[in-house]
């Protein structure tokens, strides 16, 4: 499961990918209400995305956050790992160690191959995954999703 500063963070970029524009940043106190989110907690994180340049801000009366690059240039790959870490993607379902540091000595964890199926599939979703794709699908789901 991702973390909920992995699912902010999302929530966050998805939202700046569908309103801000290039000339046009979005404050973190309309962000933060519009997403029902603490606004501390999510400038935050906002402020995080800035430091790894997924995102730009600026201060003052027209300040705030938008991309730091085209939405169909940024996967969920991108956010998640720079949030929870690629051991997101990595970590042994039930043991304590990341899979691909597994002693080749000793027997894998009895969900192993399985999970892995799984993994490497998730791990294509979010890599093939854009902010563009999602900010373009989720008007069809207005009525049942708020960002």
């Amino acid at each position: 499961m991702l973390s909920n500063t992995s699912k902010y963070a999302l929530r966050g970029l998805i939202y700046l990918a569908k309103y801000a524009k290039e000339d046009c940043r979005i404050g973190i106190k309309k962000i933060s209400k519009d997403l029902n989110i603490s606004s501390p907690f999510l400038g935050k994180i906002l402020q995080n995305l800035v430091k790894e340049k997924l995102l730009v801000s600026t201060k003052g009366p027209n300040g705030g956050f938008s991309l730091a690059r085209p939405p169909e240039q940024i996967s969920l790959w991108d956010i998640v790992v720079k949030v929870d870490g690629v051991e997101y993607f990595t970590n042994c379902l039930i043991g304590l160690r990341p899979c691909i540091t597994h002693d080749s000595t000793k027997p894998l964890c009895p969900v192993h191959i399985k999970f892995e199926e799984l993994r490497r599939k998730t791990a294509d979703f979010y890599q093939g995954t854009s902010l563009k794709l999602i900010s373009e699908d989720i008007d069809k789901f207005e009525d049942l999703v708020k960002l």
